[in-house]
């Protein structure tokens, strides 16, 4: 790896030069004095953000058996043994779980919770202050029972745990001005690591802090956005591969300074997939790391991908905006949904409030293709 991947830019002039490709996701290490200022001001020192020169060799193919194939219907585990209560957040998708200490789960639970997620696609768990006291060795190893870890190929993590990514704000007030001098939104919808062979199935997101109002994140429903198609459009679309790739994330941190841990990667999926637990068919679309449909021109391609990421955007019926609280845990399933987080806790004056917040995913099996 060149020496220029490597460098990290130091001032806030430099960081202008573009504008980030994800506003959410912060690229660039802070200076010193900054890094002292964060680290005196956070509950979580731990999970603040590092920079480790480390690289990471492509992903190679890997068996996976979904956890949730082996669940009990029923959810004896969760409902009955456990007394979890279920709070549904919408009709279609969302569900609250109260009752529930994550770090005490045995696999039957956590075999009927990945049913549970796949089900009702987003499961949010608040009052987990026992599981975030588990730090970040026991926590992976608890996730890694979903699949197997994703490492971040860009932005900060944990020292010694590449699994974690870590979105951390507190200010970036540069950084702020220069995006939304370019951009009208802070909203980027997209499924995770959707560029690998095998993306993630199961993805954990935990607030460490955040601000009392704002940092939401907005999901949809991509099997049911498939099912409110037309049956010609639904059969014009089933066949379709998308081309999906890491590279300009990659090059857009590279422009930045910033540091890069990965090569890009470059898959082809389904357009539709096909869940292997529910058997319902989805959306595989973003707006983040597609570049193209196989055997479409770029108009053509630039039509059908703003037509479908319209149609799931403005579907506010077949969505739910977790609404966050500290030590809050969401499970999401990122097979069926298309996410954005909302980046609205700041000030023209003074930034970004502070928002603390670690990722874990968990990859699981090759984009399952319709085969009627």
């Amino acid at each position: 790896m060149s020496s220029s991947t490597m460098t990290l830019l130091s001032t806030a002039a430099d960081s202008e030069k573009l504008s980030s490709y994800d506003i959410n996701i912060p690229y660039l290490a802070v200076t010193a004095e900054e890094q002292a200022r964060i680290e005196g001001g956070t509950q979580y020192p731990l999970y603040l953000p590092s920079w480790d020169p480390v690289w990471f060799e492509p992903m190679p193919p890997f068996e996976f058996s979904d956890p949730a194939l082996r669940a009990d219907a029923s959810k004896a585990t969760l409902l009955r043994e456990l007394n979890a209560k279920l709070i549904d957040m919408t009709p279609r998708m969302g569900t609250i779980v109260e009752g529930l200490d994550l770090s005490t789960l045995n696999n039957a639970a956590k075999d009927e919770l990945a049913l549970l997620v796949s089900e009702r696609k987003v499961v949010a768990f608040p009052a987990q202050g026992n599981f975030l006291d588990m730090g970040p060795t026991a926590q992976q190893q608890w996730m890694n029972y979903f699949g197997k870890p994703n490492y971040q190929p860009v932005s900060g993590s944990i020292k010694d745990h590449p699994g974690f990514h870590i979105i951390h704000r507190d200010g970036n007030k540069e950084e702020l001005t220069s995006f939304f001098s370019q951009k009208t939104t802070s909203c980027l919808w997209h499924q995770d690591v959707s560029y690998e062979r095998q993306p993630p199935g199961y993805v954990m997101l935990g607030l460490l802090e955040g601000p009392k109002v704002g940092g939401d994140t907005v999901f949809a429903a991509t099997g049911e956005a498939y099912r409110r198609l037309s049956p010609s459009f639904q059969a014009m679309i089933n066949h379709v591969k998308a081309i999906h790739s890491s590279a300009n994330m990659i090059n857009h941190t590279k422009a930045l300074g910033g540091l890069v841990r990965k090569g890009a990667v470059q898959s082809v999926h389904p357009l539709v997939r096909v869940h292997p637990v529910t058997g319902e068919r989805c959306i595989f679309i973003n707006g983040e790391f597609i570049t193209g449909f196989q055997g479409f021109k770029q108009t053509e391609s630039k039509a059908l991908s703003d037509f479908l990421l319209n149609h799931i955007i403005t579907g506010h019926d077949f969505q739910v905006r977790v609404h966050w609280q500290p030590k809050t845990i969401v499970i999401f399933d990122n097979r069926s949904t298309l996410h954005s987080a909302i980046v609205d806790y700041f000030d023209e004056e003074n930034g970004a409030k502070a928002r603390h917040i670690f990722r874990l995913a968990a990859m699981a099996e090759v984009p399952v293709p319709v085969t009627d």
